[in-house]
């Protein structure tokens, strides 16, 4: 039985051409971009050298800023909220690009995506306005609360139209009239897509590797002994988070780890058909599923083990 781990002299570290070719043929590149209003400044040279006087230090050796807003304000966290329910869906729809800025989605998920951002789009204009409402106040209590550091000159007249969202596919294939043009430096440009997209594979096992070692150590930790006595007590989401997981990973997993497949499989199969409640309820199912769970975590971290050396086992070319 071949092992999870193999040093690199015995194991190649580059994804099989077909996982690198499936990324290529279903998958589309994403950016998204987000425009979002700063609420901290640095402070002047002339503020920095007044606050060093206070603890006889010199200006150039001294970092400050002030806080121009108040973020925790409901209206202000609303805003917030749409940022990280938007981050959290892209992340669960797409994969890692070895470039800054883009990710990888299937081809099939674009008219979802693109309906989903503009919904997005509409919930933070919308978010905007209720902020917009409260800025007056906002800004009187940034004037209390700052002193002398209060500069008029730092808030715009409105925050209208200084949040918002943009997203783009753009092209990461060489283009088709290089071909004509200069057929070398074109079949130069189709490796070094290849290379990339072999590298996107490797991020996406070492993304679908760490997440799965997160969720299973987290929930085996608290399905594990006791606290005071008495079973821990854990979240619907240690178990919830889990079948999301593998639902995410069999929507975007290329196939190109038979050992991560395995251990997928394997910790889908102690939970199925599992609820939260009735592992509360059971102490006999609660040990069962951390014994179950314990046995997938350790081959998990094994995984880690002098990362920088060693490689999860691909499939054979």
């Amino acid at each position: 039985m071949s092992s999870l781990l193999e040093n690199p002299s015995t194991t190649t570290s580059t994804p099989t051409n077909d996982s690198a070719e499936t990324l290529r043929a279903t998958m589309a590149a994403v950016r998204v971009s987000l425009h979002w209003l700063g609420i901290r400044k640095s402070l002047s040279v002339d503020q920095r050298a007044q606050a060093a006087d206070a603890f006889g230090a010199e200006g150039t050796f001294l970092s400050a800023g002030k806080k121009l807003l108040d973020n925790r304000h409901p209206a202000f966290r609303a805003v917030t909220a749409v940022r990280g329910r938007l981050q959290n869906f892209v992340k669960a729809l797409s994969l890692p690009y070895p470039e800054p800025g883009l990710r990888l989605m299937r081809q099939d998920r674009i008219d979802e995506f693109n309906t989903q951002m503009q919904e997005f789009r509409e919930e933070l204009q919308e978010a905007v306005q209720r902020l917009d409402a409260h800025y007056g106040e906002l800004r009187e209590a940034a004037r209390r609360r700052l002193g002398t550091l209060f500069d008029p000159s730092d808030y715009p007249a409105s925050l209208l139209g200084l949040f918002d969202i943009a997203w783009e596919f753009p092209a990461v294939e060489p283009p088709d009239y290089l071909r004509r043009l200069n057929p070398e430096l074109y079949q130069q440009e189709c490796q070094r897509m290849r290379e990339r997209f072999g590298e996107a594979v490797r991020l996406a096992e070492e993304a679908f590797t760490s997440e799965l070692a997160r969720l299973v150590s987290h929930l085996t930790e608290r399905l594990a002994g006791t606290e005071d006595g008495k079973p821990k007590i854990f979240r619907d989401s240690a178990v919830t988070n889990l079948n999301e997981f593998f639902e995410r990973f069999r929507e975007l997993n290329v196939g190109s780890s038979d050992e991560l497949d395995r251990l997928v499989s394997d910790a889908r199969r102690v939970i199925r058909g599992v609820e939260p409640q009735t592992l509360r309820d059971s102490s006999t199912l609660r040990q069962h599923v951390a014994t179950e769970m314990s046995r997938v975590q350790s081959v998990l971290d094994g995984l880690f083990v002098d990362r920088p050396r060693r490689n999860i086992l691909r499939r054979p070319r």
